[in-house]
């Protein structure tokens, strides 16, 4: 059995939509974000030192395992599944599989939770931000082009990658100019929300501002 320690509003809610796909069986622990700093309760350092979300602990190993890091706990659960929603056989497909599977959290977060940080900073935030939406506006046009291609990110199946994807495209939809104007990309949107599977693990999760 797994455990997902799970904080609202994050991250980690790829990772039930995941396991929800993989028909894997696995339990929630919750918590909730702290109402005046918005960070994750104290509690989640007993599970791992850094005392972030998701961390996953996997029982069906002897001993227990802890595995941290969205895109690590990802492979995770594809090895764990003997493969499934990996890499795909074609090895184009393949090499895209793995480009958007690291480009989610290493390329396109990071001007996402600086836009986040500044938007909480009166005046010299406000100011920063005109430079910072420009530099979004060149990720959101990237992924409108590769979508524009193919229906899924790494070709004509969805992988781990479209999984990893989904949050910082939910982000960009809610707070970084994600509109109509990106059809590709609203449209992929779409098909992620009407998944049984992304449904199913929302409804479990609890609040996520982002679906």
């Amino acid at each position: 059995m797994i455990t997902v320690h799970h904080l609202e509003n994050s991250r980690s809610q790829r990772i039930l939509w995941m396991l929800e796909e993989l028909g894997l069986s696995y339990e929630i622990k919750r918590y909730a974000r702290d109402p005046k700093t918005m960070l994750a309760p104290p509690e989640l350092k007993a599970v791992h030192p850094l005392g972030k979300s998701p961390v996953i602990e996997d029982r069906d190993v002897e001993g227990g395992r802890v595995v941290a890091e969205t895109g690590a706990i990802v492979e995770y659960l594809v090895d764990k599944a003997d493969g499934r929603l990996g890499a795909p056989a074609k090895r184009a497909d393949a090499l895209r599989y793995r480009f958007w599977l690291h480009y989610a959290e290493g390329s396109m977060m990071p001007p996402l939770l600086l836009k986040l940080v500044l938007a909480r900073i009166p005046v010299m935030g406000k100011i920063a931000l005109k430079r910072i939406q420009p530099m979004i506006d060149v990720h959101l046009d990237y992924v409108e082009a590769e979508l524009s291609k193919r229906p899924w990110f790494a070709g004509d199946q969805m992988t781990a990658a479209d999984i990893m994807m989904s949050f910082p495209l939910e982000a960009a939809r809610s707070r970084a100019g994600l509109d109509e104007s990106r059809p590709a990309t609203i449209a992929w949107l779409g098909k992620v929300h009407a998944r049984p599977a992304y449904q199913a693990g929302l409804q479990k999760g609890g609040p996520y501002a982002y679906a």
